[in-house]
């Protein structure tokens, strides 16, 4: 368990979401609108144009929400539309949980300015915390407010533009208040499916799963790391021998995925950068949140035939469960997935 700390008490930190989320909601312009304006740059009318199209699939074909959402737009002049941050005491693996009314409690808190946000950084590096800060292109505000789509979504290729809108979707249909692995792995699974029945409805061949495959080996790198630095915090030794473990189980780490990568994808170099960077507890922690339960997910989707209401009556059923029965429920799922990925090899 993370250690908890309530956001309730944070009067500044709630103002600068609502003014964030304010400036958003007085910024938008429906899309419509932009596509029929002889002014607006031919390439942003044809993207935003597609992804009205991706929009009205995610309702009519995925059985998602059917709103305002994903109907107007934001320039928001920055690359970022938050800055998420990640906080861990100096031996635990745990993050440090943020509880909000609604949300329930997360690994992070989202910040619209980038200085705020590094500030707060600063702050709880002050209190001894490994911290991390990433900035983030979409978030969803759960259906409170018709969310846009950002200039910030834009830097991804459409694939990754439509299949978000799906992701962010997917938490306004189901979302369960401190569970954030089951809320990813529910949406990035719809995200994945929804990709692919999108792809197959527009006649376009199946997307290379090379990525794909790249991203989940250097993730269970990751994780592998965090278990071993967990058994190391869990030893009881002092915070000299602590420290040096920790450092060396790093080392280790950089070490195996040089060897993973120069064995495995000798030609890609897109997790360098990650890996040379500075490495604590806050930077492993979003790793695994998304995709812990998407294979039991695809199991459901697999006893419903396909079939889009059957699936999601399941996952409600999921969630109506205490924690504990639905993590062992999904704990099964994900066995039975693993057995008929053995079969299938």
């Amino acid at each position: 368990m993370g250690l908890v700390l309530c956001a309730c008490s944070s009067v500044r930190y709630y103002a600068q979401a609502a003014h964030g989320q304010s400036e958003l909601v007085f910024r938008r312009r429906a899309v419509s609108a932009i596509v029929q304006d002889p002014a607006t740059n031919p390439r942003l009318a044809a993207r935003l144009r597609l992804a009205q199209q991706a929009r009205e699939f995610a309702s009519q074909r995925l059985g998602l929400p059917h709103n305002r959402s994903y109907t107007s737009y934001v320039d928001l002049h920055r690359e970022y539309v938050v800055w998420n941050v990640f906080a861990a005491p100096r031996y635990s693996v745990d993050p440090v949980l943020y509880c909000f009314p609604i949300a329930g409690c997360v690994a992070y808190r989202g910040y619209f300015n980038e200085a705020t946000a590094k500030a707060e950084v600063a702050r709880l590096q002050q209190h001894g915390y490994d911290v991390e800060i990433g900035g983030v292109p979409a978030y969803s505000t759960l259906g409170w407010f018709a969310d846009p789509i950002l200039s910030s979504m834009l830097r991804w290729d459409d694939d990754e533009l439509d299949s978000t809108i799906f992701h962010e979707l997917s938490h306004q249909l189901i979302y369960v208040k401190d569970d954030t692995a089951f809320n990813e792995s529910f949406a990035t699974f719809v995200q994945a499916e929804g990709l692919r029945e999108w792809r197959q409805s527009r006649g376009l061949p199946a997307q290379d799963d090379r990525t794909q495959g790249m991203d989940a080996g250097f993730t269970r790198l990751v994780l592998d790391l965090r278990e071993r630095l967990k058994t190391l915090y869990a030893s009881g030794l002092g915070e000299p021998a602590m420290e040096a473990g920790k450092q060396s189980e790093i080392a280790a780490f950089r070490q195996q995925y040089q060897l993973w990568r120069d064995r495995d994808w000798p030609h890609e170099h897109a997790y360098d950068a990650w890996v040379a960077a500075p490495i604590n507890n806050a930077r492993l922690l979003p790793f695994g949140l998304y995709e812990q339960w998407t294979p039991s997910f695809g199991v459901l989707f697999q006893r419903a035939e396909g079939s889009w209401p059957a699936f999601y009556a399941s996952v409600r059923a999921l969630a109506k469960l205490p924690k504990a029965k639905r993590e062992l429920q999904l704990q099964a799922l994900l066995a039975d997935s693993q057995a008929k990925a053995t079969l299938a090899n």
